[in-house]
């Protein structure tokens, strides 16, 4: 069934990818993700990890100083960040850019004022 101003290839995201989590404590916040079943797949040496649970949304922590607060974004994935072609009225906060951990991401922002996070994997 054909919906008007349903997304369409190149268009379309394909879920959560991630939760991306600030701390001040990222030992303290994995060990709260472990304790729900999450398995720590690799820690940095800059106070930060990823754990996974499955096949589903893998959690990133990162530590931040004490005078920033937690956050917490909700990361979709995008197949290609190249062939990715959004509609002229979404609200891009900062197009797809490389990441030192190996992805371009993108935010863009909600009619809510909520930032949102696109993930695509790094060009080879």
């Amino acid at each position: 069934m054909a919906t008007e101003g349903m997304a369409t290839e190149g268009k379309a995201t394909e879920g959560i990818e991630a939760v991306f989590l600030t701390t001040h404590n990222w030992g303290r916040a994995a060990k709260f993700f472990q304790t729900l079943g999450y398995e720590l797949e690799f820690a940095t040496d800059h106070n930060s990890a990823l754990l996974r649970n499955g096949d589903g949304a893998y959690v990133f922590i990162a530590e931040v100083p004490e005078d920033q607060e937690p956050q917490t974004r909700i990361v979709l994935k995008v197949p290609d960040a190249d062939a990715f072609r959004p509609d002229a009225d979404l609200d891009v906060v900062t197009p797809f850019e490389d990441t030192h951990y190996g992805t371009r991401e993108m935010t863009v922002r909600d009619p809510d004022g909520r930032v949102w996070s696109l993930q695509a994997p790094g060009k080879n």
